[in-house]
């Protein structure tokens, strides 16, 4: 963490958000950007790495940890028939359900270790040993994102530099290890003094953090930083899509909501139509869900409809506004 001048993380965003010019402008505002490789293939990866590397700034890369098999396919197989309807009303077609996909975990590790950024941190699981050593071997600092101390405990075992403490009030989804209890009701100053009581390593706080004093309080709960990245969602190096920029500047639509509606695992998000209609019936299955919401995902983005959008935000979502990155890092340290 030596390279946290200013005690700010712009959380890896996927899906989009995270771009190598907000972590490059973050990294020239004394904060640490995140590239987010979920959901990317690793040419996509190494072609931000290979960006970010170029102009010679610290920065972190966000791996998923692969989900075991789906625990249950016969829930995905209903939910899929669910959104049939979904489908025809964007005009696109599902997909099959998908039982495994790690997200090219492996080649996304062996590129972390050989462009080796200064960070690597991990989020859904704790990877194992060797991937861990194999980072800290090449060079970069090893983070874990985790939800409780129980998590922080496990991702211990792993021998990480960092933990991330993160709080329900997160945009984004949750790292939680159990998807099928979590609602979401955790503070960021909650889990940083849970993790806190069973490590002494440093601990990032995550979640729902919007202003200067939001970042104040949890430095003085013992955070050595505070991750955020709903309040870098308008930031005018993000690549947020346009929907959901108008949704974020609608002062009528501040309300957010933990759902496992389009990934299959629980996620903040502002509430839409979507979240209303499909909260309910959606079961644990990351990534098979995410990939089944996917088509529909991708055709009301083209027609710029926030209804049937992954609208991820934290309870923070009224703080993000249109400014360059380096303005909303001086307001978080301000």
């Amino acid at each position: 963490m030596d390279d946290l001048i200013r005690p700010v993380v712009v959380a890896p965003m996927a899906g989009g958000p995270s771009t190598p010019a907000l972590v490059v402008a973050a990294a020239r505002a004394g904060a640490v950007g995140f590239l987010a490789a979920g959901y990317k293939t690793p040419e996509a990866v190494e072609a931000e790495l290979r960006a970010v590397r170029g102009e010679s700034v610290a920065y972190g890369l966000n791996i998923f940890v692969p989900m075991g098999p789906l625990p249950d396919v016969a829930a995905v197989d209903r939910y899929r028939r669910l959104l049939q309807a979904e489908a025809d009303r964007y005009g696109v077609d599902l997909p099959p359900v998908r039982l495994r996909d790690d997200d090219h975990f492996d080649e996304k590790v062996d590129l972390a270790v050989t462009y080796a950024p200064p960070l690597v941190s991990f989020a859904f699981g704790v990877p194992e040993k060797g991937v861990v050593a194999a980072l800290r071997a090449a060079g970069s600092a090893v983070a874990i994102t985790v939800t409780s101390p129980a998590e922080a405990e496990q991702a211990l075992t792993a021998g990480p530099d960092v933990l991330i403490a993160q709080g329900g009030t997160a945009g984004g989804h949750s790292s939680t290890t159990s998807p099928a209890g979590y609602r979401g009701t955790t503070t960021a100053a909650q889990v940083l003094a849970g993790v806190r009581a069973v490590t002494g390593l440093p601990v990032i706080a995550a979640g729902g953090t919007g202003t200067a004093a939001d970042v104040r309080d949890l430095l003085a709960a013992g955070a050595v930083g505070v991750q955020a990245g709903t309040v870098f969602l308008l930031a005018d190096e993000a690549g947020t899509r346009p929907a959901q920029r108008a949704a974020m500047i609608d002062s009528g639509r501040r309300e957010t909501v933990v759902t496992r509606a389009f990934t299959g695992q629980p996620a903040r998000a502002l509430r839409n139509r979507f979240t209303d209609e499909f909260s309910g019936a959606a079961p644990i299955g990351y990534p098979a869900v995410h990939h089944l919401t996917a088509p529909i995902r991708a055709a009301a983005a083209e027609q710029g409809d926030a209804e049937a959008l992954n609208l991820w935000a934290g309870t923070g979502a009224g703080q993000a506004r249109n400014a360059p990155a380096a303005a909303i890092v001086d307001s978080l340290t301000s």
